[in-house]
C-alpha cells in the first residue's frame, strides 16, 4: 500500500436543535496530500509506480490543489512530475502563486498554456500521450476510475446511521466516489463551486447510483468568486467550532448547508455527515486577493 492507512477525524457539529451534523475532517489525513485530493491520488500513484511510468501529467490553474498535492506525490514516491498550467501570462512574470512556488519546489516541471488552448487540449490525451508516451496522463482535479475507487473509502462501516452525506463539488469525482460507497438509504448532496448543469451529465459518467443531487445556488457567483459575507460566515465557524474551511468549496458547501437547516430542507430524523475535503493550502493566496481589493481577509492560519 503506497498511502499508508490513515483515519479522519470526526467531530460533532451544533448547527440545528433537533438534527445531528457531524464533519469528517479529511483535511487532517495529510499535511501536503490533504482531503479528496489524498483519496484520489492513492490508486493512481500505486498504478503509476506498478506500471513504471516516468512520470505524471496532469493539468490545473494557478491555484490549483490538485496541482501541488500530485507535484508533492511525485516528489515522495520518487517519479517525474509535468504540470500543465492555465494562464500563458503567468509564464512572464515571477510573482507566481504559493501553490505554484511550492509545486516547483518539490519538482514538478510547469508548463504554461493559453487559457483558450489549455481549454481545447487538455482532454485530449493522445494529444499528450503522443509527446509523453512514458509518463501517466492524469485529467484536471484528478478525477476518473482510479480517484472514485480511492473516494469510496470515505464511507466507513460505521457510517450507516447517517441518512445524509454533504460534501462540496468541483469535478465531482468525490461525489462519484461517495454514491459507490453509500449505503442503501443514503443520499449524497453535492454543493458545486461551478455554474452550470454541465457538471450533472459529467457526474453521470461515473455515479451509476440515482443516489445524489446536487444543490444549486451557493456558488456566489461562479468558481474562486467570494464575498464579504462568504468570508465573515467562514471566520465565524473557525471561530465557533475550531473548523477552518476555505471559499472555494468549503466554505460554500458549509454555507449553503446551514442555510437548508435554518429552512427546514431535511427531515427532523436526518443524521448528516459532512465531508471536509480540504484545500486550506489556498488561502494565502486568496487573502492577497482579498487584500487587493480592500476586502476583509480569512482569518484561518495554515
Amino acid at each position: 500500500m503506497y498511502f499508508c492507512r490513515m483515519q479522519a477525524i470526526s467531530q460533532k457539529l451544533d448547527l440545528h436543535e433537533t438534527i445531528s451534523v457531524t464533519i469528517r475532517r479529511e483535511d487532517l489525513l495529510h499535511p501536503e496530500i490533504s482531503g479528496n485530493k489524498w483519496r484520489k491520488l492513492k490508486y493512481n500513484i500505486q498504478h503509476i509506480l506498478q506500471a513504471g511510468f516516468e512520470g505524471v501529467l496532469t493539468f490545473g490553474g494557478a491555484h490549483s490543489n490538485h496541482i501541488a498535492a500530485t507535484a508533492y506525490a511525485a516528489k515522495k514516491y520518487g517519479f517525474k512530475a509535468i504540470g500543465i498550467i492555465r494562464g500563458e501570462e503567468l509564464q512572464q512574470t515571477t510573482q507566481w502563486s504559493p501553490t505554484l512556488q511550492s509545486a516547483q519546489q518539490w519538482g514538478m516541471e510547469l508548463k504554461f498554456l493559453s487559457r483558450e488552448t489549455f481549454r481545447v487540449v487538455k482532454s485530449d490525451l493522445t494529444y499528450w500521450s503522443d509527446r509523453y508516451p512514458n509518463y501517466f496522463i492524469l485529467p484536471e482535479g484528478g478525477t476518473g476510475e482510479l480517484a472514485i475507487q480511492g473516494c469510496t473509502e470515505i464511507i466507513l462501516p460505521e457510517d450507516e446511521s447517517f441518512t445524509h452525506i454533504v460534501c462540496a463539488v468541483g469535478t465531482g469525482g468525490t461525489l462519484s466516489g461517495l454514491s459507490q460507497g453509500a449505503f442503501a438509504h443514503q443520499k449524497i448532496l453535492g454543493f458545486p463551486a461551478l455554474i452550470g448543469d454541465f457538471l450533472r451529465e459529467d457526474i453521470r459518467n461515473f455515479a451509476k447510483k440515482e443516489n445524489w443531487e446536487l444543490i444549486q445556488g451557493y456558488t456566489f457567483g461562479g468558481y474562486a468568486k467570494t464575498s464579504p459575507d462568504l468570508i465573515r460566515f467562514i471566520n465565524q465557524f473557525n471561530q465557533m467550532h475550531q473548523v477552518p474551511l476555505e471559499p472555494i468549496y468549503t466554505g460554500k458547501m458549509m454555507y449553503g448547508l446551514v442555510d437548508l437547516l435554518a429552512n427546514d430542507y431535511f427531515p427532523k430524523t436526518a443524521n448528516i455527515l459532512v465531508i471536509h475535503t480540504g484545500g486550506l493550502q489556498g488561502i494565502p493566496a486568496m487573502n492577497e486577493r482579498l487584500k487587493q481589493k480592500n476586502q476583509i481577509t480569512l482569518q484561518i492560519h495554515v
